[in-house]
């Protein structure tokens, strides 16, 4: 699939977003379940501000000796028995995967749950190679799957966007179900298919909440399950793993795992964390090759820049269930695999601002996302950034609307032209209003107001009515002068 998910425009996007009244009952109700249960889960831990300050510390100290810590890591990987591979882009990334299948003659490949594979659209390379087979084994992008590759809406909830109806249709069609669509059911008959798979795969393939410098081992927290299977039954594994996803020792683990589970699933710890690695002589399951991958992919243009926080984002999504732009749009309105807020900072650092320039202004800067965030990036200041830059470093025109704030800016700078447009704008806004004067007194009334304008205003009109302004009459300046008049004339 890779980081870019759509070729239609963002005003298209979101035009299709918000005509899907179920997926945005649908998103309402992931977040409004999720602060329920990320709220309490953080009440119960006590003290969640200073857990936020210390996870903050920790994801900053790891960024600042970023390299030193990887070497470390790769040091202690190899040193396990394992293989370490530093991939540039996503070409080197499949590059590397792709010959690894070819050597092992691989024709199963189960997968774990992973943004990164999705980023450098493994899945689509694998299916290329002849008499390969790949298969998602978390439920939900297993789903996705089966349903064509749909792309996913969440970092976390990847389905969110599908009810159990049409997942049973998806299953009856595509695997050939004829149960109801009771999700137990529905979980069962999956999990059928999934079992058999694994018991055959010759490779499985994961991604890495995190990655323990000191000990060369990957840290795994998943709901299902699936991500062990894929470990300790193939006998090659390869990890794929963004190159910021890593911590000093086990000690630093178990903060973020506590601070992710909390703000992803609002559980104390999810049903699986898993520390994984090159099986030694002691153990009786685990791969016999361990693979690491370890991705830049655009992650270091974002290094010793105003985005550098960026990169101590855990992906727990948080940020996307607070968010009220989200929840209008999902995460297909983005057209990128990292949608809400963390999508909007992170996808024009790794992808550009070509094809991701317009996502820093899907936001109101409400700021629910920093306050919400568990290693406390600042996303909102991070959305003005990129605006900031796009606008005075690399003037980026935003089309019409650059065109209309330079005109908008010359003329309120011109005292003469400021005056002439307060003077026209009640008989030019009066073509556009419905019936009914505004004054003074009732403005903020119903007397005559814009259901439809153009341009720049278009925005807000198709969400409200904007009054009508007062003629030049009743307009607040002209009305300031006479009541200053009537005073002087009073105190004579």
């Amino acid at each position: 699939m890779g980081l870019k998910t759509s070729d239609l425009s963002f005003e298209d996007r979101v035009k299709r977003s918000i005509d899907d009244k179920f997926m945005q009952a649908a998103v309402r109700k992931s977040q409004d379940d999720q602060w329920v249960k990320r709220e309490s889960s953080r009440e119960q831990l006590g003290n969640w501000e200073q857990w936020r300050e210390l996870g903050e510390q920790i994801r900053k100290e790891t960024i600042a000796y970023l390299p030193d810590y990887l070497e470390q890591f790769a040091d202690n990987v190899e040193k396990n028995g394992g293989h370490v591979f530093f991939a540039q882009n996503e070409q080197e990334a499949q590059d590397y995967v792709k010959k690894i299948t070819l050597e092992k003659q691989a024709k199963k490949i189960v997968k774990s749950k992973s943004m990164v594979t999705t980023e450098v659209g493994l899945d689509q390379m694998l299916l290329e190679l002849e008499g390969v087979s790949v298969m998602e084994t978390d439920l939900a992008e297993f789903i996705l799957q089966m349903d064509d590759w749909d792309e996913p809406s969440h970092i976390v909830f990847p389905n969110i966007h599908k009810n159990r109806e049409q997942i049973r249709k998806v299953f009856e069609e595509k695997l050939g179900y004829d149960g109801d669509n009771e999700p137990v059911h529905m979980a069962r008959f999956a999990r059928e298919v999934l079992r058999e798979f694994f018991l055959e795969a010759d490779i499985g393939i994961t991604g890495c909440n995190f990655a323990i410098a000191d000990s060369g081992v990957i840290n795994l927290v998943t709901n299902e399950g699936n991500a062990d299977l894929c470990i300790s039954i193939p006998k090659t594994q390869i990890v794929l793993m963004g190159m910021e996803r890593i911590v000093p020792s086990m000690k630093e683990a178990e903060v973020v795992d506590n601070l992710l589970s909390r703000s992803a699933v609002g559980q104390s710890l999810t049903s699986y964390i898993t520390f994984a690695g090159q099986k030694n002589e002691t153990e009786s399951d685990g791969p016999e090759e361990f693979h690491v991958v370890i991705l830049d992919n655009g992650r270091s243009n974002a290094l010793g820049t105003e985005f550098e926080s960026m990169l101590q984002c855990i992906r727990c999504g948080a940020c996307l269930n607070v968010c009220p732009v989200y929840r209008q749009i999902g995460g297909h309105g983005y057209g990128s695999i990292y949608p809400g807020p963390m999508g909007a900072v992170l996808s024009p650092i790794l992808g550009g601002y070509e094809d991701f320039g317009d996502l820093p202004y899907a936001s109101s800067l409400c700021g629910a996302c920093t306050d919400t965030c568990p290693v406390k990036i600042p996303l909102h200041e991070l959305l003005v950034a990129h605006r900031t830059k796009m606008t005075d470093e690399l003037k980026i025109p935003k089309g019409m609307d650059h065109q209309t704030m330079k005109l908008i800016g010359r003329a309120t700078s011109s005292p003469i032209l400021f005056k002439m447009a307060m003077k026209m704008d009640h008989g030019a806004t009066g073509l556009m209003a419905k019936k009914g004067d505004v004054t003074v007194e009732n403005f903020y009334n119903h007397g005559g107001y814009i259901d439809k304008a153009p341009a720049m205003a278009k925005g807000w009109t198709d969400v409200r009515d904007l009054p009508r302004p007062p003629k030049s009459k009743d307009a607040f300046r002209e009305w300031y002068k006479r009541h200053k008049k009537e005073q002087e004339e009073a105190g004579k």
